[in-house]
């Protein structure tokens, strides 16, 4: 069983853009590890998305053709109701035996982890991989300061030594890119080019959901 890790990194992708682009690969690079983007179906914590799940695998496949670095992890897509990230990891987890797995984690998402589901078990099942910005702190509340405090770890090497249960901050670039922003840009007949990958421009029909659809 090969030791290297495997990240996930979730999202709506509504659209996918080179924000995310950016530090999935950054994290793929600092970790040494295969990374998984993952389309959320129905996300407990956010409106539902505005390009339909079809839609938005398409909008990823093309966003990711041309190299092998990053993969699309459609699974969360295929369940009903809201996609809970503890199911998805106990299910990586049978899959993938010893293997390291890393969530991947805005700074102000993990802040906010005691108001996910059951988030006490993501540990059980993956290290917790931070995405920090230079400069930017977001507060922790205390009682994920108390679970995390004997977890943390400086040296990423550690995560490959146990499956998970670790946490560790990942420096990335900050790119203050909002999907909000290129939505309202393409319903208003703009061309948001150099803020979405390439890939999405070259099937004009890839778009069309945000030119067609009225903002949620």
């Amino acid at each position: 069983m090969s030791t290297r890790p495997l990240a996930i990194f979730g999202g709506t992708f509504d659209p996918i853009h080179i924000g995310h682009l950016t530090v999935a690969w950054e994290a793929a690079e600092l970790l040494d590890a295969e990374v998984r983007l993952m389309p959320a179906n129905v996300p407990p914590h956010r409106p539902v998305p505005l390009a339909s799940a079809a839609e938005r695998v398409a909008m990823l496949r093309a966003a990711l053709a041309g190299q092998s670095r990053l993969a699309l992890d459609a699974r969360e897509l295929g369940r009903e109701g809201p996609s809970y990230t503890v199911d998805t990891l106990r299910e990586l987890r049978g899959e993938q035996g010893a293997r390291p797995l890393v969530l991947l984690l805005g700074a102000d998402a993990f802040a906010g982890l005691p108001g996910w589901h059951r988030w006490r078990e993501l540990f059980d099942y993956a290290h917790i991989g931070v995405l920090s910005r230079p400069g930017a702190d977001a507060v922790v509340p205390d009682a994920l300061a108390e679970e995390v405090a004997a977890r943390h770890v400086d040296d990423v090497a550690a995560l490959r030594s146990v499956p998970g249960g670790k946490v560790t901050e990942l420096m990335v670039t900050p790119l203050e890119v909002s999907a909000t922003r290129i939505r309202e840009l393409l319903a208003a007949g703009r061309d948001p080019r150099y803020l979405l990958p390439p890939g999405l421009f070259d099937d004009p029909a890839l778009l069309m959901p945000y030119r067609k659809s009225p903002l949620v």
